[in-house]
């Protein structure tokens, strides 16, 4: 025996087929856990429906789409949100510069696109493929895909994108161009989570820097319990928010 891992089948998608049952997803014992389904489409119908059933598309240039409903699953819970002393005392800095804006959707196509270009430690290419990349401005358009922007000297420094269905919010990717830039985005997108009474954001994956600033692993059962309930939920106007005072949970860290 050689000791690999022995994986499942793995259900195909064509243009019609629906999503198997998140259950269905491969298990911590196999070569790619959470892995759900292959092929179908990024159309909108297609991916409202799997954020919807908490599924995401995730794959590489010359791969079919993937499919992933991975447990445990990484969220934050915005009144868990830790704003270290080193990151307020950032955010208080720029706040005494009058081009310093904190805002959404003022740019979106631009956010992605600098996701999708931002060097990211240990992997050489990126995820978000040019497929992905219209596939996302497309939801954009149809106004449940967000981003979450920091502006300076009348340049977009930083910024994360997300999906919106009703009270529901799942972070995609974050970029930054300068300290604490994709970190002061997420806090500008908590604050206004909080002041509308959104209580998580799905961060998929664990990583220790989504790690450090609150989000835990929670299992899958429990994530789609809560969302489902999220979706039910009226959606905010994400443009017309502003963001003065960044709100978070209080946090003694000096990290």
């Amino acid at each position: 025996m050689s000791g690999e891992p022995l994986n499942p089948p793995l259900k195909w998608l064509d243009h019609e087929t629906p999503f198997p049952p998140v259950t269905m997803a491969w298990g911590l014992d196999t070569g790619a856990p959470g892995l759900l389904a292959a092929g179908g489409d990024l159309r909108i119908e297609r991916l409202t429906s799997a954020y919807s059933q908490g599924i995401f598309p995730w794959f590489s240039e010359g791969q079919p789409v993937l499919w992933w409903s991975p447990t445990p699953r990484m969220v934050l819970q915005t009144a868990q949100f830790k704003m270290h002393r080193s990151l307020a005392k950032t955010v208080q800095r720029h706040h005494l510069n009058p081009t310093f804006r904190l805002c959404f959707d003022r740019a979106f196509d631009e956010v992605i696109e600098h996701c999708a270009n931002a060097p990211r430690k240990q992997q050489a290419g990126t995820w978000i493929v040019p497929a992905m990349v219209q596939a996302y401005q497309q939801l954009h358009r149809a106004g449940l895909a967000h981003s979450a922007e920091v502006w300076l000297e009348g340049q977009l420094v930083a910024g994360l994108y997300f999906v919106c269905l009703g009270k529901a919010v799942f972070g995609e990717s974050m970029f930054t161009r300068i300290r604490d830039g994709s970190k002061m985005a997420l806090s500008a997108l908590v604050s206004v989570c909080l002041r509308h009474g959104i209580e998580q954001i799905d961060c998929q994956q664990n990583t220790p820097h989504l790690a450090s600033l609150g989000a835990q692993e929670m299992s899958r059962d429990v994530f789609l319990a809560r969302m489902a309930r999220h979706l039910q939920q009226a959606s905010p106007d994400w443009r017309g928010q502003a963001v003065d005072v960044i709100r978070s949970a209080p946090s003694s860290d000096s990290v």
